[in-house]
């Protein structure tokens, strides 16, 4: 009996809620305070500047344009930014930043020209039998190592303002909660500068990270996949079935229906961030990634999904972003040759 119970704990164990916090001593999110929370962005737009709280925030937060009577926000902002709360007489900060949950450091980079992140580290998380990956950017110091086991709260560094467009009077912590799209990302990127190998910001996307911190606060029972359920679908995406997706083997969750090897094509729902929300089996013919939904708009598609789709009102196809977030998710591109031996 004793080995059963063991067995059940130990199968059921990664499917319970996650335990989280907050990375910093900042907890104006939970005081309903969101502009002490957010670091806010310096906005021109039509001759003015605005220093909007919002900026901080996640989703299409930024870069005003202005489409007939409408001013849209239509760059996407893929994580949070959190303000200091203690800053030294020169004004730098120093709040501690540490881990939002249980997990193991599987990267860190500590030279903050090789990206917009700055100096940078990245936790992994045992979510529903799949990886979950924390970011925790802009690090004035790092104080973890990759490979070491990291407890709840366990430190992660300093915050500060390493990176492109920041500066010491908006240094913050920008914090990502991402999935990871593709385990090939080194063979998709093999013609590009990668210092960072799968854990490239360019093959993590973003969830509302924020949304999740106060919703697991309001019901400590909610789980990743509960959470990402609620997220509202703006295009599908049918892709020829060349055998299982990879990012179904990483996150179960997302196959909606019965596995069937039959079927030619794979349907994939995104949100309008580009989010992969759920994968369903598809008896549709196709032979190219082809956009089979779309939630209709009265502005140009672009402006909503950041440049993913191009097209307007009921009609969309993938534009060029669309077609790399697609085909890095499908896994439809060679990998590179491997090197002949030499003697």
């Amino acid at each position: 009996m004793r080995l059963f119970v063991i067995c059940c704990w130990t199968l059921l164990a990664p499917l319970m809620a996650v335990d989280l916090q907050l990375p910093t001593e900042n907890d104006h999110l939970f005081r309903g305070e969101p502009e002490k929370f957010y670091m806010y962005v310096d906005r021109y737009f039509e001759g003015e500047h605005s220093r909007p709280w919002e900026g901080g925030s996640y989703g299409f937060v930024r870069t005003s344009v202005r489409v007939g009577d409408q001013i849209l926000q239509t760059k996407f902002h893929e994580g949070i930014d959190i303000a200091p709360i203690k800053r030294d007489k020169a004004g730098n900060p120093l709040d501690l930043v540490s881990c939002v949950a249980e997990g193991k450091v599987v990267h860190v980079s500590n030279i903050a020209g090789r990206s917009n992140y700055g100096k940078y580290v990245v936790v992994e998380h045992a979510w529903e039998n799949s990886p979950v990956l924390s970011l925790y950017a802009h690090l004035a110091e790092i104080t973890c190592q990759v490979g070491q086991p990291i407890a709840k709260g366990g430190l992660i560094g300093r915050m500060g303002y390493t990176g492109a467009g920041i500066n010491r009077t908006r240094a913050h912590l920008h914090l990502e909660i991402a999935l990871m799209l593709s385990s090939r990302y080194p063979d998709w990127a093999a013609k590009m500068i990668n210092y960072h190998g799968h854990y490239n910001g360019m093959n993590l996307a973003g969830l509302d990270v924020a949304g999740f911190l106060q919703a697991n606060r309001a019901n400590p029972q909610l789980t990743l996949s509960e959470f990402l359920a609620s997220y509202p679908v703006y295009f599908k995406v049918t892709v020829p079935q060349k055998g299982q997706l990879d990012l179904v083997a990483r996150y179960p969750w997302l196959l909606k229906s019965s596995k069937d090897s039959q079927a030619p094509s794979w349907e994939i729902s995104f949100s309008d961030t580009g989010m992969p929300l759920a994968v369903t089996a598809s008896h549709r013919m196709v032979s190219q990634p082809t956009v089979t939904m779309v939630k209709p708009s009265d502005v140009p598609h672009r402006f909503k999904t950041r440049g993913l789709l191009s097209g307007e009102g009921s009609r969309a196809s993938l534009a060029r972003d669309g077609i790399h977030l697609v085909t890095l998710l499908s896994g439809d591109f060679p990998s590179p040759a491997a090197p002949a031996n030499s003697r």
